[in-house]
């Protein structure tokens, strides 16, 4: 029995919690790891001041942008790769993963060298003030520099994960992660270099994890990289875009949002948006990690919907679910209990405690509603119905989030900034309970 029908029996008979929890165990570990970098990330930038804390929140906002390129073209390829093995067909499979790679780099590039031409307009676009913008400028060089490597870096990861490779893509991701927390203390605490440190400590731990994701991707999967894989069809690469679009919303709109976020703080000064900066960071911490276990869903999910094995789809859809509710629950309590003693750990600062304190609060009750919202969306866009993920992308971030935000901040002033992403967080989530309410009860428990 060959590796590709090893693969399959795995994926079609292995009990469907336990898969789940085998592949997405350690892209919860991964995440969890490169989570508590951002958070280490944000202490340290945070000793050396406001300025430089509020910095942070600006480049947070740029990597979400490069993150929504890798995303598009990882979870793009991901989900055909997966469906091309369910079908046996590698040759296919390493079509659509060498195709990604390519053009993730050649939009690295792109990103990279108009970036760093125009630096200083772009950072002032993302939020920043005149106080802010030389930190800015120090940390947004170094993360553009390392931009095509954080593409491809995001492109082998989640490919790995579609092909039940989580075990390596956790190792390639947390050493980088690691080893940019030592970083951080090196070149920030001992060598005084302050935000430049932390931003050159960004990009070589992006060029480590590239390096090692990809001797694993070559090692490990059944799929290959090599030029004579490359597509010469318009159709591969609209394939991956249309099936990759919600990535692409979803985190291109995390991108404009805090954009604008920070441009409507700016009024309020520096210590708001350090204060929400910190604020944004234990959030996606709790996102991350509360919902990593959803990365195993994605694989399992796209492989046994082209299987026909749709009973098992909608039994790791319900499992995931409740299994992110519990995990978000126990997270987002810390943030409910002690949101002083967790936004003092990153800043001592009256003015963003003032701001803090309660944002911290009402984001912690919104992140409690992500299962519902982030699994439904995860469901759709594995199965490949890309207009329906498209739809459900476009919610949190975009169609419920900017609308509170700019009526929020016009009626409530900063009120408004603190309270908006949880409302959006309570709505998108009550939208998209039909949807996956419809699939539970719509699809067929098998096609066979």
């Amino acid at each position: 029995m060959d590796k590709t029908e090893k693969y399959y029996i795995k994926m079609t008979t292995t009990p469907v919690a336990k898969l789940i929890v085998m592949l997405g165990i350690p892209t919860t570990i991964s995440m969890l790891i490169t989570n508590i970098y951002n958070l280490v990330d944000t202490y340290f930038v945070g000793t050396l001041g406001e300025s430089q804390q509020a910095a942070t929140g600006i480049l947070f906002t740029l990597q979400f942008i490069i993150q929504a390129f890798a995303f598009m073209f990882g979870h793009g390829s991901g989900v055909y790769v997966s469906k091309e093995l369910a079908n046996r067909n590698i040759e296919k499979s390493s079509t659509y993963v060498t195709s990604a790679v390519v053009i993730g780099v050649i939009v690295g590039l792109l990103i990279s060298v108009f970036g760093l031409i125009f630096l200083e307009p772009l950072m002032m676009f993302l939020g920043s003030t005149d106080t802010i913008l030389p930190y800015a400028k120090d940390y947004g060089f170094w993360v553009l520099v390392s931009c095509p490597f954080m593409i491809v870096s995001l492109i082998l990861n989640n490919n790995l994960r579609y092909e039940g490779k989580a075990f390596y893509s956790m190792i390639g991701l947390s050493v980088g992660a690691i080893l940019n927390i030592f970083g951080d203390y090196y070149l920030i605490s001992k060598l005084g270099l302050g935000v430049y440190g932390a931003g050159l400590s960004t990009a070589i731990s992006q060029i480590v994890s590239c390096i090692i994701l990809y001797i694993f991707f070559i090692k490990m999967a059944q799929s290959k990289i090599k030029l004579k894989y490359l597509s010469k069809k318009i159709k591969t690469y609209l394939n991956i875009c249309k099936v990759g679009l919600p990535s692409l919303i979803r985190q291109g709109l995390s991108s404009i949002s805090n954009g604008l976020l920070n441009n409507l703080t700016k009024q309020f000064g520096d210590a708001a948006i350090a204060a929400m900066s910190v604020v944004n960071r234990f959030s996606s911490f709790v996102m991350c990690v509360g919902l990593g276990i959803g990365q195993g869903f994605q694989p399992v999910s796209s492989f046994n919907y082209e299987a026909k094995e749709y009973s098992r789809v909608k039994k790791g859809f319900v499992f995931t679910m409740l299994f992110g509710f519990v995990l978000v629950g126990c997270l987002a309590m810390f943030g409910l209990l002690i949101p002083d003693k967790i936004i003092r750990l990153f800043q001592e600062s009256e003015g963003v405690q003032e701001v803090g304190v309660f944002a911290l609060k009402m984001a912690s009750v919104g992140v409690m509603f992500l299962p519902i919202s982030v699994t439904v969306n995860m469901l759709y866009q594995s199965i490949r119905k890309a207009k329906t993920a498209s739809f459900l992308s476009l919610l949190r971030s975009g169609l419920t989030f900017i609308p509170i935000l700019l009526i929020g901040v016009h009626f409530f002033g900063v009120g408004g900034i603190q309270c908006a992403q949880p409302i959006s967080d309570i709505l998108s989530s009550l939208i998209s309970l039909p949807f996956g309410l419809y699939f539970l009860f719509k699809t067929p428990n098998t096609n066979k």
